[in-house]
This record gives C-alpha cells, structure tokens and sequence, in this order.
C-alpha cells in the first residue's frame, strides 16, 4: 500500500453548473483532512479551488497553494488558504506541484484542469514520475473524457499500459483508496530515457514534450 501524505487538487476557479460539483469539492477537503492528507493546489479562493482548501484547511492539515505571481496582481484570484508559494511560469507551477505532492486528483474543470491533468499522465508514462493520477467523476462529469481515452487505446494511439495510468472512482474515498493500491507499470523503452534533475536542484527542467 503506498503512503500518501500529500495530493495535488487540479479543478476549476469556478463553481459549475451542478451545485454537486461544489458539495463534492468540499466532501473532498473533508476526506483528505480525516486521512490527514495535506493539499498542494494551485492557490485563491476562486470556485472548487477554494472548496477543497477551505474543507482540508478546516480539518487542520496544511495547505499550499502554489500560484503563478501573475495571478497575484489586484488579487485576482483572491487570497490563499494556507501557505503560498509564488512562481514566475505556469510550467514552474506544474513542476513544482509535480515534486511536491504524492499524488494527483482531478475534479471537474476546465481547459486548465484537463492541461494539468494530461500533463501529468504525459510525465508519467514517460517515467518522469511514477505517482499515481486520478479523477473524481462527479455525477458522471468525467464520462466524455473517460470515453475518449478508451477510444484512443482501441486506435492504438495510446497503449493498453499507459491506460492505466488514469483511475476513475465516484466517490472521494474510493479514490483515494484506489491511489494508495496503485502499482506504477513503467514502459520498458521509456522507463530507459534520463531525466535531467528540476530547477530546484540543477538546471532548469524541460519537461513540454508530451506524447
């Protein structure tokens, strides 16, 4: 069973349509915070965002909102709940959530979520990290997307392996449940490739090539 003390929540800066999507969010927060897991998203207080770090902040764990300084001008995404970190790049942004975090979650969203998410499937068959990546499928939300990664595995546009990288669960619970069992299957060819070290430590990480 892997020990997961951290999850990245990717989701929207708005609420949505179907006030279950917020009820969810906050359900969410509250499940992390009860298995006291620590929340790194991408900081404000906008939409689900806010939700699910006002519900783990709420439970006492901690929070890091990490946030392109853009972002921060006249407060335009209002004020973090819990600790922040400011970068300069959106791709430090998702780097910096990568190194971070032990896992990663997707609640309904928009063009920026689904960027986030498949940007971390991309770095994950790559064998640029091997931490587990799942959406909560809120009232059916995710069925499209789930939908066509099926179709593209039957196109053999993406493998059978690397389909199961994306877990799907309905329930906050079960997900988590699903990230903790989860067991890496690294492609033989690309678990080869070498990695330079992140701009934390090294040089600057180029990490845009996806697949």
């Amino acid at each position: 069973m892997r020990k997961i003390k951290k999850i990245c929540v990717f989701c929207g800066a708005n609420s949505g349509k179907d006030v279950a999507f917020v009820n969810a969010a906050f359900h969410l927060g509250e499940v992390l915070g009860k298995r006291k897991i620590d929340l790194v998203y991408g900081g404000g207080k906008l939409g689900l965002m806010g939700c699910v770090s006002t519900a783990v902040a709420q439970h006492e764990r901690q929070v890091l909102g990490i946030i392109p300084s853009a972002f921060t001008v006249n407060n335009l995404v209002g004020e973090t709940c819990g600790k922040e970190i400011k970068v300069a790049t959106m791709q430090e942004r998702l780097v910096m959530m990568m190194e971070l975090s032990d896992a990663f979650i997707a609640l309904p969203g928009g063009f920026g979520t689904l960027e986030e998410l498949f940007q971390m499937i991309s770095w994950a068959q790559l064998s640029i990290h091997n931490k587990p990546i799942g959406v909560l499928n809120i009232n059916g939300f995710f069925n499209g997307l789930l939908s066509f990664v099926d179709h593209a595995v039957k196109q053999e546009f993406i493998t059978p392996r690397a389909r199961k990288i994306l877990i799907s669960a309905i329930t906050a619970d079960e997900l988590v449940d699903k990230l903790q069992a989860f067991r890496f299957e690294s492609d033989p060819a690309l678990s080869k490739l070498k990695w330079s070290p992140s701009s934390s430590q090294k040089e600057k990480l180029d990490l845009t090539l996806r697949l």
